[in-house]
């Protein structure tokens, strides 16, 4: 919705200028657009996100035979500012992971829904990473789950103990959930399907003391590691970053937090 609005915005300022059709398009028009976006007081992510969208757009033209030159191959907006990831406290965690559930709910939910949490706390793993783990990935004997992130890179990630006596409960009772024929993923929805991660942002909506979202977790993961004095470089490995500049965000975060420590317990702070 947001990428068609934004079309929507770039031909309606492009029909100012007598433009009728794509095809009358080229790089300087657009750069013009970038130029007129700038002006108009909006944020950087926000003229970002909009270039995004017409890039999209002329792809799907040139794709399609509508143009015969995609004039925004080259075509880039001013860098946003990165927002640093926002982590869950100490205290909400615990309550996510271990607070009371209702009374009603079904033993294989709970179980399930243990797995998948400590998963994705414990060993940091994406959504669509988690999404797609099948039982062989899983080695309990070694504490250890094989994924595969972004690029198709695999890489095995320890599990912690929570993690590996969670996933084995849930392993006692999988096929209550997922029948024979459902094949070889790890977790399932109430339809015996895979799980998906509106399905996970399910699980964490109802488990959650807090608003937040599954990528949470992993930012989560990742800054508590850094905040007990882990080495940048193991934590890149274990969150998958092909550039160790993606995981230095995080140290960000954890400066941050060390001033909050400070500012509250230091008595002439």
């Amino acid at each position: 919705m947001a990428y068609r609005s934004d079309v929507e915005s770039f031909t309606t300022w492009a029909e100012r200028l007598d433009i009728d059709q794509p095809a009358d398009i080229d790089r300087l028009i657009l750069r013009r657009y970038v130029a007129y976006l700038s002006t108009r007081q909006f944020a950087r992510r926000s003229v970002a996100r909009k270039v995004a969208g017409v890039r999209r757009y002329f792809g799907w033209l040139r794709r399609n035979g509508y143009v015969q030159t995609d004039p925004s191959t080259s075509l880039r907006a001013p860098s946003g500012e990165g927002r640093l990831p926002r982590v869950l406290s100490q205290s909400d965690i615990d309550e996510l992971l271990d607070g009371p559930t209702p009374d009603d709910e079904p033993m294989w939910r709970r179980r399930r829904d243990d797995a998948v949490l400590e998963l994705l706390y414990g060993s940091g793993l994406r959504v669509s990473e988690l999404c797609q783990v099948d039982v062989d990935a899983v080695d309990l004997v070694a504490e250890a789950v094989s994924v595969w992130g972004k690029g198709s890179k695999e890489r095995r990630v320890p599990l912690s103990t929570p993690a590996t006596e969670a996933v084995a409960a849930w392993l006692q009772i999988r096929r209550e959930v997922l029948p024979a024929s459902g094949g070889a993923a790890m977790f399932a929805n109430e339809r015996g399907n895979r799980l998906t991660p509106r399905d996970v942002r399910r699980i964490i909506d109802r488990r959650s003391p807090v608003p937040t979202h599954p990528h949470a977790l992993r930012h989560t993961f990742a800054t508590h590691l850094l905040d007990g004095g882990a080495d940048l470089r193991a934590v890149q490995e274990l969150l998958g970053h092909s550039d160790v500049s993606t995981t230095q965000r995080y140290t960000h975060v954890s400066k941050q937090r060390l001033r909050t420590v400070y500012s509250q317990t230091h008595p002439r702070a």
